[in-house]
């Protein structure tokens, strides 16, 4: 009960500093609660609003499996190889330094407009991030394990599947959490640059507009999406730090 008290005094006051942000800079620059969460109840009476979600979930959850099993599998291949993570580590933290959007003529080139386009770069976001938690989580994982599975004899897939990766489940969870949002994030900049569709695209139309209140709706309802999600993560990895 303490947690969801410091929780709703949290929420109350972020509500407070929005509204008084609000009564400083205007309609202009921003829309209130109130009227935010007025305009939000309209879209989702919409159908056509239920399309641009649809085609931002499909795009998400796609990038979204693409980068958590990527990143996973890299993590663990370049983790058991000492050499290899020596080698990678220095390159994706690099390539990851590097800002997407320049990158983004180059995902058009190869994978044209449209779902392929948005995934991709859902994915670049994603990725890298998953893999360097995955990758770090078994350089610190206890050597007592990968000496077990040897003296039991498991193969090198064995050991990935049955010692590895529930040792260092954790810390993926960590790394999904962070993944999580960073996917999101490349599959709404993807859609604000070269979609007809989707909440990346609906929300460059409202800026183009000056539609403040379609502007905040998004926003609020993109940002309850991601805490309600990242929440259930953080229970989860709760629940396997007290198991």
């Amino acid at each position: 009960m303490r947690r969801f008290g410091g929780t709703a005094i949290v929420i109350l006051a972020c509500i407070a500093i929005w509204q008084l942000l609000y009564l400083y800079v205007g309609d202009s620059a921003l829309a209130s609660p109130l009227q935010t969460v007025e305009k939000l109840s309209v879209l989702l009476r919409t159908g056509d609003f239920w399309i641009h979600v649809s085609e931002t979930g499909r795009a998400f959850v796609l990038a979204l499996l693409i980068a958590v099993l990527g990143g996973i599998a890299l993590g663990v291949i370049l983790g058991l190889g000492r050499l290899a993570g020596d080698v990678a580590e220095p390159i994706l933290v690099t390539l990851y330094s590097i800002p997407k959007i320049v990158l983004y003529p180059l995902v058009l080139l190869c994978f044209g407009l449209g779902m392929s386009a948005k995934v991709a770069f859902g994915v670049m976001h994603g990725l890298i991030p998953i893999t360097l938690f995955s990758m770090n989580a078994i350089r610190q994982m206890k050597p007592v394990y990968r000496r077990t599975s040897q003296v039991l004899r498991l193969t090198t897939l064995q050991t990935a599947l049955t010692v590895i990766v529930p040792a260092i489940l954790p810390e993926i969870i960590s790394g999904v959490r962070l993944g999580f949002s960073l996917t999101l994030l490349g599959v709404l900049i993807g859609e604000m640059f070269a979609s007809q569709r989707g909440l990346g695209f609906l929300l460059t139309s409202a800026i183009n507009l000056g539609q403040i209140d379609t502007i905040m709706a998004i926003a609020l309802l993109l940002t309850v999406f991601a805490i309600a999600c990242n929440t259930l993560m953080m229970m989860f990895d709760r629940h396997l730090a007290h198991r």
